[in-house]
């Protein structure tokens, strides 16, 4: 495939323009209180694009719609692919890969694919079809096509797998795939997409280890391979030569830590149909995931350069794309109306097809219990999807749920989780005959309360912010009592996706029992209403007096302290700055023995290392936090 970059002289210019009357505003503009999208309806848009885990993007034009394709793991249908008019707007097109029968793991059939499963897709346009190429660390390597986007898309396995694959169509009519991790490598391929002989190491990453990512490029006359030395200060590179085997030459294109406070990196650059260069490029977002940026690409002496100045923008103008299109926020709430399930939802690994059901109840979702575990993580037909984020640190994502549960066994346990590892849940559990709302963190009951209905409504609120979640339960869809204590996401590896809202129904005893579903919901604020309720709603009794780490750290700029007293006590929680000088003063009084925490908001304050300080009695505990722009 070939482009040419006769246009961006135009872009160049309008950049300049742009650039002298507007930008500084742009990139420190505001934005109103719970936005649901990026873009901002004045012709500009806010990063990220997508605010929520659409990781190691590879995007195409064919003729004026954008496709994007994003890293699932072990959820399915998966490998989804988005739409879009103007590369700012995406809406769900298709998953591409309903199921994955490649192994018994991915029916969590005695072992599990968490953390392994599809990444880093390869999309290319064709010759009029759609081709995917992506890898799986056990199974190896993997061909998708379609005529259309939408499918229906078919897969087979490939004789091999090519670490994080760039497929490439040359203009001559070879195919080849960039691949590797460190030393990158080009293969050619045959008609099938079996390798034509061997690997040729073309370069060697230099900077620091972990070069990765490779999409690659053929523009006026040179191939350029365009990749990451990943991580959370990652950044983009830019390899250049006038013969696909090299020599080549490397350039950085971007490295800066954008609006994220961590490293822009691993994308794929796009022409508009106007002639504009754009890349979407990832970021590191925490607990939710890896968010999609859209940054401008200008070429300076025949090098892709991201952003402006070498830095990520923020808030800037829309791409060209030769007119406008609507705004579009992306699907979440589902009322369970349909025969379909909605492209946002996946199931944690590949589901049994006869234990769930949109039918057997129209209007609800039925899920049956599907074999006796002990855990949620060994759990068929969990039904995850994605957390959203909207563009504050401090709006909470609210996920509600109503479900009848009159139709359980002894046994099950059915609900609403937060998953990741850690992971943690509120749920309906049966033991005897009698049914009671549970709270669950991480695998350890936190407390439980009766419940007397049938019907029940959960609800978990996730505060990107602070990394943490809290679960809350009703009989009337009314007034709301918080059960149990904090959760504290983390986006760990052992996992590899970020945080996800589940519906589950899984049986501890005997299968045979069901809950139906009837609708969810999703907000960008807590609902008030939530009242204090059950046991000890920090969680356990401590062991002593003791200040914990604050998470996250590093922060921006919300961070929650939390504090443990063994005894009853006036307590005073303070920040310092390096030279002692105290900063603000958190808390100042009289506290319960207990568990306690606190948010601390650092807006206004300079970035650097503060020294959080507790003292209670003659106790005295102090810890290091650092601020990131």
């Amino acid at each position: 495939m070939s482009f040419n970059r006769r246009n961006n002289d135009r872009m160049r210019t309008g950049a300049r323009i742009f650039k002298a009357g507007l930008l500084a505003c742009l990139l420190i503009r505001p934005l109103a209180a719970q936005q649901l999208q990026s873009d901002n309806g004045d012709g500009t848009y806010t990063n990220p694009v997508l605010y929520s885990d659409f990781p190691d993007p590879d995007v195409i034009r064919v003729d004026s719609v954008y496709y994007m394709v994003s890293t699932t793991m072990f959820i399915f249908p998966g490998v989804t692919i988005l739409k879009s008019m103007d590369l700012v707007n995406w809406e769900y097109c298709a998953n591409a890969v309903q199921r994955f029968d490649f192994s018994p793991c991915y029916n969590l059939d005695g072992c599990n694919r968490y953390s392994h499963g599809q990444w880093a897709t390869s999309l290319k346009y064709h010759d009029g079809q759609f081709v995917l190429l992506f890898i799986t660390l056990d199974e190896g390597g993997f061909l998708c096509t379609a005529d259309r986007a939408e499918g229906p898309w078919s897969i087979r396995k490939l004789p091999r797998g090519f670490y994080d694959p760039g497929l490439f169509f040359d203009d001559d009519g070879r195919i080849y795939v960039a691949h590797g991790y460190g030393n990158i490598s080009i293969t050619e391929l045959n008609a099938n997409f079996a390798a034509k002989g061997s690997d040729v190491l073309v370069f060697t990453g230099d900077i620091r280890p972990g070069l990765e990512g490779m999409h690659v490029y053929k523009i006026d006359g040179y191939y350029y391979l365009y990749g990451t030395y990943g991580g959370g200060d990652g950044f983009q590179v830019a390899l250049r030569s006038e013969n696909i085997y090299g020599p080549y030459e490397q350039k950085i294109v971007i490295r800066d830590n954008g609006t994220l406070g961590t490293g822009i990196h691993q994308g794929a650059l796009v022409q508009t149909q106007t002639g504009e260069w754009w890349s979407v490029i990832f970021q590191d977002g925490g607990a939710f995931g890896r968010f999609p940026t859209l940054q401008p690409v200008t070429w300076t002496d025949g090098w892709p350069m991201v952003g402006v100045d070498g830095k990520g923008v923020g808030t800037y103008r829309k791409p060209d794309v030769g007119g406008d299109h609507p705004i579009r926020v992306m699907a979440t709430s589902d009322e369970f109306n349909g025969p379909d399930l909605a492209m946002q939802w996946g199931w944690n690994h590949n589901p049994d097809p006869a234990k769930w059901s949109l039918t057997e109840n129209p209007g609800f979702l039925r899920l049956h219990t599907a074999k006796v575990v002990s855990v949620l993580p060994e759990a068929r037909n969990t039904l995850t999807q994605r957390i959203f984020a909207y563009y504050s640190k401090t709006v909470p994502t609210t996920a509600t749920v109503k479900m009848d549960v009159g139709n359980m066994r002894d046994g099950d346990v059915a609900g609403l989780a937060v998953f990741q590892d850690p992971y943690a849940f509120i749920a309906v559990r049966q033991t005897a005959g009698i049914r009671r709302v549970v709270m669950v963190n991480n695998g350890r009951a936190a407390d439980s309360a009766d419940v007397g209905s049938d019907t029940v409504t959960l609800r978990a609120i996730a505060r990107y912010g602070t990394s943490s979640a809290t679960f809350a339960y009703s009989t009337d869809n009314a007034a709301f009592t918080k059960l149990g204590n904090t959760l504290y996401m983390r986006f760990n590896l052992s996992i590899f996706t970020g945080n996800k809202f589940c519906l589950f129904n899984y049986a501890t005893a005997e299968t045979g029992g069901f809950v139906d579903f009837d609708w969810f919901r999703t907000e960008p604020s807590a609902v008030t209403g939530i009242v204090p309720g059950g046991a000890a709603a920090a969680g356990e009794a401590p062991a002593g007096f003791g200040l914990s780490q604050n998470y996250p750290n590093p922060f921006n700029p919300v961070t929650v302290i939390r504090y443990s007293l063994p005894r009853a006590g006036r307590v005073r929680l303070t920040v310092h700055d390096l030279l002692g000088r105290e900063v603000v003063s958190l808390v100042e009084g009289v506290r319960p023995a207990g568990l306690h925490e606190t948010e601390f908001d650092a807006s206004g304050l300079a970035s650097g290392i503060y020294v959080c300080r507790l003292q209670s009695g003659g106790s005295v505990a102090s810890r290091k936090m650092m601020l990131i722009e």
